[in-house]
């Protein structure tokens, strides 16, 4: 079974019509959720637990991204994280006639 990765030169990684940050999204949500049903586990949760936790997770995890996929497209996550760390107003705390004068040079 083959899977196409790259669709041409010059274009972003996709794979199942995720793209480059979703993927590592996905990915690493997978591992977490590996790493979380194996602690559970070792901490004496029975196994069925451990599996419908797993199935559980993993299904809302697939789910999460293909959503933000759909919603937001390639770059439109990272623009979204970039304007929550903008500013919404700049603040000029200088009168407007200090503004307007030239200061003299000492």
């Amino acid at each position: 079974m083959e899977f196409p990765i790259n669709k041409g030169a010059g274009k972003g990684v996709e794979f199942k019509g995720l793209t480059t940050m979703y993927l590592f999204i996905f990915v690493g949500g997978l591992v977490t959720i590996l790493l979380g049903v194996i602690v559970l586990y070792l901490a004496g949760a029975g196994q069925w637990v451990c599996i419908f936790s797993g199935l559980l997770s993993g299904s809302l995890l697939v789910w999460l991204v293909f959503r933000l996929n759909a919603r937001y497209g390639e770059h439109g996550l990272m623009k979204r994280m970039a304007e929550k760390r903008h500013p919404r107003y700049l603040i000029r705390r200088k009168r407007l006639f200090r503004l307007l004068t030239k200061r003299k040079e000492s």
